[in-house]
């Protein structure tokens, strides 16, 4: 492995409230746009998909994420924004390391690891992926299926 592969050390969570922050400020558009980092998408998705039932994140993620996209003055095209398969190979990893954890288990522990496991890096999609089908325009615009292997089914 080269130095350019060695994955990045995350940014970590100090606390729940840090957290609970971005999602909230995903939500409501109010994130600052500095703040809408790799870890942030990690932790906001994450708690959408534990703590919040009452937003069905399936069926709703491309909408909240495109509308926060504008609101901080980004665009959602064929090169830019909201990328639709990323965000959900992401909710599956999210999915896949929710299963196995105790639900009382705090966010910041399970955000943080997540966030140091294979699936919180940022290549984490490319082992389902090429490069050309994951980084094509049908799959930033809408969910295209892993070519090279299936997601992690949660257990």
């Amino acid at each position: 492995m080269s130095e350019s592969e060695i994955p990045k050390a995350p940014r970590l969570f100090p606390d729940n409230a840090a957290i609970v922050r971005i999602g909230e400020g995903l939500l409501d558009r109010t994130l600052p746009r500095a703040d809408w980092t790799h870890e942030a998408h990690i932790a906001a998705t994450t708690w959408l998909v534990r703590d919040r039932p009452d937003i069905a994140v399936d069926r709703r993620i491309a909408a909240i994420i495109s509308a926060y996209n504008v609101a901080v003055g980004g665009v959602n095209d064929d090169s830019g924004g909201y990328h639709d398969t990323i965000t959900r190979a992401y909710l599956a990893g999210v999915r896949a390391h929710l299963a196995p954890r105790d639900a009382a288990e705090p966010l910041v522990a399970c955000v943080n690891a997540l966030l140091k496991s294979p699936a919180g890096f940022r290549d984490w999609p490319l082992r389902f992926y090429s490069r050309a089908v994951l980084f094509s325009v049908a799959a930033r615009r809408g969910f295209v299926p892993p070519d090279l292997a299936p997601f992690p089914v949660p257990c």
